[in-house]
């Protein structure tokens, strides 16, 4: 295997992906049909990529209380110890203890679809998340603080020149820490990521779909585990009469 070439494997999955969501806009007139495809040629990296610890879906997030998000075109959540997930008509349903990153996938970066996924990003950070203490073997674990939820934007294009500028900065400075995006791909241009301290890298470079799954899969690693659910919470629910 002495002619193998790792820069040739890494190189191959950011070209698949850049191919196929260019393939996506010039194939389909309307615009709802070329969101729905490009959101699936993410989700599919996602979903191939991602250790299996992780899942991927388009879904709705709910919490205990019973509120829901608004829906979500790329939810990453836990699968190892989510108690539940819910498939009804279609619809996948996860409770918000369970989420890790939320993202909107859009055709092309502006400060409407910025301001658009920061609102999709504000839906899910603002549901009430539950976290129990953690039974071992010698005792017992303090309940683990809610995690930071991260939040961003795919696309393949932007409709600013340069493509990864000073008018992204400004867009995604914008909002406050309930909406705050903190990592997304422009595929046909780069990456941009907020780092601990609230400033945001942009970063172009010749491989950016590679790049933010790499960065997401850091990220990931970082946090861990989800807290652990308080799953009678959501079992309250089962007493409550349905309406009418």
């Amino acid at each position: 295997m002495s002619n193998w070439s790792i820069q040739t494997l890494l190189s191959e999955l950011h070209d698949d992906i850049q191919e196929r969501l260019g393939r996506a806009r010039k194939a389909f007139g309307h615009p709802g049909t070329k969101g729905n495809a490009s959101e699936a040629v993410w989700l599919e990296m996602l979903q191939t990529y991602l250790p299996m610890r992780y899942q991927a879906a388009s879904a709705h997030v709910v919490d205990s209380m019973g509120a829901f998000s608004d829906q979500i075109d790329v939810v990453v959540f836990d699968r190892q110890y989510s108690p539940f997930i819910f498939s009804f008509q279609g619809q996948t349903v996860i409770p918000a203890e369970s989420v890790y990153a939320v993202f909107e996938a859009k055709q092309s970066i502006n400060a409407d679809q910025v301001a658009y996924a920061r609102s999709k990003v504000a839906s899910v950070r603002s549901l009430q998340r539950t976290s129990l203490p953690i039974p071992h073997a010698g005792g017992t674990y303090p309940a683990k603080p809610l995690q930071h939820i991260i939040g961003g934007l795919l696309t393949l294009e932007s409709d600013w020149s340069p493509g990864l500028g000073d008018a992204l900065t400004k867009a995604l400075a914008d909002g406050n820490e309930a909406d705050r995006l903190d990592l997304g791909c422009v595929a046909a241009h780069g990456i941009f990521a907020r780092d601990l301290e609230g400033a945001d890298a942009l970063t172009p470079m010749r491989k950016p779909a590679t790049a933010f799954l790499f960065e997401l899969i850091a990220r990931l690693q970082e946090k861990a585990t989800v807290p652990m659910i308080d799953i009678r919470a959501y079992a309250r629910w089962l007493d409550v009469d349905l309406p009418s």
